[in-house]
């Protein structure tokens, strides 16, 4: 629980004065929280929400400015190094993380889990195969509630525990079914003796005719891609994910809004605009062409994969994803790709040209990754349903954190500028 230690910060208005108490977390710079303004007659402006906290977290903190990324407290690159995905899940959860028996258990919940109800295979035929695959992820996703509505009471604990593994369960299979739909080929059932990224591969790549075998650096790299988007604070689809669950709507409905949010390009579908960048760049000497371009402010070209939000200095996970990149480059042969060299390339550029430097525009984690999944062998269009089943656990834990608190409804306000009270006129009288 945040304290204010007494602190308050003091607003004028028009000689009026109004004292705001200002809190303070464990971490980061203190709030004021301006609550009390709407009864003094008066609301803030604050567009995209970049200087409100729109609420209290204990799950996830970001330091943008030093590169800082702290799940419950871990940092990143020491949860990327030492644990796996499934172990964030328990972590982001349940905010500690698990003994060997507790992850026993609960990964073996998340195995028993993957499967989905049979009848939900009639519901992919009602979509065109070429559909974008988020288009059917939200679709899908939503309808979860149809198949599993025995533990829709948001006000039981134990509900909500059951409907939280349920969905970081069969989202990749989700996934999975929605690439293979596109392809006319038949779903892959998981199996258990596989782990999760390891299920995700067989489902997505494996075919009835014979068995798939996994590779494990393309798992540990799945694995890892999972782990790094697994939650990122009060995102845009994460706030998307608590405002829809603020008005008491089911958590597969929240899941399948946050999901919408994500894919914008402005959002999770990043990544595939990395690939897009690059494809039209098209070779290695074409860059200082196309850097000169993105330099134009009156030139469109952008050079995407670069610059954060939040990060004001290297986003922290893609260091991680820049080493897993060469590793699965390494283990496929194509470590001397063009791809690979062109984003070298212009990784370096940014670190050292004096235009990138000075906008702090260093590489995020949506440079490396689209990388890697087009090597493994997943096309663009997947990328951000991949971006959604790693960021599930996330939204589920923010879900959940605000059930289970004190809430609002989510109401935001705005600054009307249209037009003041006038009387109708008549279609005679125009």
């Amino acid at each position: 629980m945040a304290d204010n230690g007494g602190k308050k910060a003091q607003l004028t208005i028009d000689g009026k004065t109004v004292d705001l108490p200002v809190m303070s977390g464990t971490l980061g710079p203190d709030v004021i929280d301006v609550g009390k303004l709407t009864g003094e007659g008066y609301f803030t402006y604050d567009p995209g929400f970049v200087s409100t906290a729109s609420c209290e977290s204990a799950i996830t903190y970001i330091d943008g400015g030093a590169g800082v990324l702290l799940h419950r407290g871990y940092p990143i690159d020491q949860l990327a190094e030492h644990s796996n995905y499934l172990e964030l899940c328990y972590l982001l959860l349940n905010g500690e993380l698990p003994s060997q028996d507790e992850y026993a258990v609960f990964a073996d919940t998340i195995k028993r889990h993957t499967m989905v109800h049979e009848q939900l295979v009639h519901l992919f035929r009602g979509f065109r195969r070429d559909a974008h695959p988020m288009a059917i992820m939200c679709g899908v996703t939503g309808a979860l509630s149809a198949f599993y509505h025995d533990s829709m009471d948001i006000a039981d604990e134990t509900q909500r525990r059951i409907t939280a593994h349920r969905l970081i369960a069969k989202m990749p299979t989700l996934a999975a079914m929605s690439y293979k739909y596109a392809l006319g080929q038949p779903f892959m059932y998981p199996r258990n003796d596989l782990d999760y990224a390891e299920n995700f591969l067989h489902m997505m790549f494996g075919t009835p005719c014979e068995d798939y075998e996994v590779n494990p650096v393309i798992a540990k790299a799945m694995d890892r891609i999972f782990l790094l988007h697994a939650d990122h604070e009060q995102n845009a689809s994460t706030s998307t994910v608590r405002l829809a669950g603020s008005t008491g709507a089911n958590p597969y409905a929240c899941i399948a809004a946050g999901i919408a949010a994500l894919w914008g390009p402005a959002h999770g579908g990043a990544n595939e605009a990395v690939l897009n960048m690059l494809d039209e760049i098209g070779d290695e000497k074409n860059i200082d062409k196309y850097v000169k371009k993105a330099k134009d402010k009156d030139d469109p070209f952008r050079i995407m994969g670069f610059g954060h939000r939040v990060y004001k200095n290297y986003d922290p996970r893609a260091k991680v994803m820049q080493e897993t990149c060469r590793e699965v480059l390494e283990e496929l042969g194509t470590e001397d790709s063009p791809v690979l060299r062109m984003a070298q390339r212009l990784e370096k550029i940014a670190l050292e040209d004096e235009y990138f430097v000075e906008k702090k525009l260093y590489p995020n984690v949506d440079f490396y990754s689209g990388i890697i999944l087009k090597a493994i062998g997943i096309p663009t269009e997947m990328f951000t349903v991949i971006f959604a089943t790693g960021r599930t656990p996330g939204w589920i834990a923010h879900w959940n954190e605000m059930i289970s608190g004190s809430y609002k409804i989510g109401r935001p306000r705005q600054l009307y500028t249209g037009p003041q009270q006038r009387d109708y006129v008549p279609f005679g009288k125009r």
